[in-house]
């Protein structure tokens, strides 16, 4: 096959697969809509109305500008699947922020992409104005974004909108997930959805039940538990109050959500294990053992820093604004119950560092949560202590490392070299940003704390990011938030491609 031909074939490919992405949120705006419609939301109904003929169109537009590949299902390739999650990213981003900015809510368009990759992104930063008085439909689009974003968009389109979907691991990863819970990957997904769907049922109930207890009415206390656990199961931070967490006032209310969100920030491969009846591989994971260890260490050395100013009376107060914040922080979840200027004023460098490494480092691999991942870190580690094993050790004394993470594996130099790139991607998307936050005059303490909540995807706001916050900064956080969900190869992939195209086209 010639280059232009593998190139149009490669254009067709990527248009039919990138349709079916945009069709499948079209079909998920009837949610809202309907919410819209019920409530008698009129406003709201016809901005859904909009957006589901928008994005309908252009999706099938898409698909049938792709029909070849239909045909040629088989050329599907490892490019094509990064190409499809990281552009279908950017066109969703644009696509569903045209609720938000005919609601009147935001100030600008970007402001409304800002928001919209924030929900996809499980990061939980927030642009949108007034959330006191926004839509409830608005509401269940901002919530359900989030709690789809963590699961996967791609994927789930992909799975149910497709017969059969060509190459479908091939899309898998290049949302960034690589586990395969059964031989095929649209089991996989469905079980991935069956669990999250299984909590949802669960969680929302809980929190029903609870929200009614501390004096909501039984409507209102349905859609904040509703919207709270798909905000906690995805690691998400959006809540449909300004106040976030702190509008509830309540430590019962509290507690059930650290419940979810430590969940939600758990692999998916380790919920299937323990549904399987595998009940050990909670205990032998290596995953779940460095996360374990790292919230334990971050959530004591805060306590101990904020205890010495005494800003905490006791013991309850500590547990509910520094250990609730920090496992809110280490999740990448976002939910918070302090002021954002509180953690400026009252928490201190230190108690922000800890804060900043616990967003960095982030939950667990192929589950909801951001940062990067409570696995890289071990390997890492474990490849330090290999690597000064091997140079006490006999030359001739050939020794294979090991390391359990669902099941028994090799931990070879490669996987430690892999591990190590994505986690210095992260670092310097975090640099940078710290960076261009100095520059725009933040003092470099806030900077440095969200940055940290944008690189990990967390949500957590020590108050620079507001609608007036520079241009550049917006649009390199809407970034750094996508490059970090992605994790950077399916971004960089979708860059090449331009790159190779706009050359080719050049030297013609």
């Amino acid at each position: 096959m010639n280059t232009f031909k593998s190139k149009f074939y490669s254009i067709v490919i990527i248009s039919y697969y990138t349709g079916f992405v945009v069709l499948g949120i079209a079909f998920l705006t009837l949610i809202p809509l309907a919410t819209s419609l019920l409530l008698r939301e009129w406003n709201p109904f016809f901005d859904f109305l909009i957006t589901l003929a928008i994005s309908t169109t252009l999706g099938l537009s898409l698909i049938l500008i792709g029909r070849e590949t239909r045909e040629n299902k088989s050329f599907v390739q490892w490019k094509h699947g990064f190409v499809v999650a990281s552009l279908s990213w950017v066109i969703l981003m644009v696509l569903c922020a045209i609720p938000y900015a005919l609601s009147g809510h935001v100030y600008s368009f970007l402001d409304a992409c800002f928001d919209v990759m924030s929900g996809f992104t499980t990061t939980g930063l927030v642009l949108t104005q007034d959330l006191d008085h926004l839509s409830l439909g608005l509401n269940m689009w901002r919530h359900m974004l989030t709690f789809i974003g963590g699961q996967g968009m791609i994927v789930l389109a992909l799975t149910f909108l497709l017969k059969e979907t060509g190459g479908a691991y091939i899309f898998y990863v290049g949302e960034g997930k690589d586990i395969n819970l059964v031989p095929n990957v649209k089991g996989t997904a469905r079980i991935i959805w069956k669990i999250s769907l299984i909590y949802l049922l669960i969680g929302t109930i809980a929190l029903w039940i609870n929200g009614i207890l501390i004096g909501l009415n039984p409507l209102s206390a349905f859609f904040s538990g509703l919207f709270i656990f798909e905000s906690a199961w995805s690691t998400g931070g959006f809540a449909p109050y300004t106040q976030n967490m702190m509008f509830y006032h309540s430590f019962s209310y509290e507690i059930i959500t650290i419940v979810f969100f430590i969940l939600g920030s758990l692999n998916f491969g380790l919920h299937y294990a323990a549904w399987s009846g595998n009940k050990k591989e909670i205990v032998k994971n290596i995953e779940t053992q460095s996360f374990f260890i790292t919230t334990f260490i971050t959530s004591a050395l805060a306590v101990i820093a904020l205890s010495k100013s005494g800003v905490y009376a006791d013991a309850v107060s500590m547990f509910r604004r520094v250990v609730y914040n920090v496992l809110s922080a280490h999740t990448t979840t976002g939910f918070n119950n302090v002021y954002a200027s509180q953690f400026a004023k009252e928490w201190g460098d230190f108690g922000i560092l800890i804060m900043v490494v616990a967003m960095l480092i982030g939950g667990s691999a192929c589950s909801t949560a951001g940062g990067f991942k409570g696995l890289r870190v071990a390997v890492v580690f474990k490849g330090v202590i290999a690597d000064i094993k091997k140079l006490l050790s006999s030359e001739r004394n050939v020794k294979l490392f090991r390391f359990h993470h669902i099941k028994e594996q090799i931990l070879t130099d490669g996987l430690v070299k892999v591990s190590a790139l994505i986690i210095i991607c992260y670092m310097v998307t975090f640099t940078i940003g710290m960076a261009l936050g100095a520059y725009y005059g933040y003092p470099l303490s806030n900077a440095a704390f969200e940055m940290a909540s944008v690189t990990g995807n967390v949500g957590l706001s020590i108050g620079v990011t507001t609608p007036f916050m520079p241009v550049g900064l917006k649009v390199y956080y809407i970034i750094a938030m996508y490059l970090g969900r992605l994790e950077f190869i399916s971004v960089f992939a979708l860059i090449g491609f331009i790159i190779g195209g706009v050359k080719k086209l050049w030297i013609k």
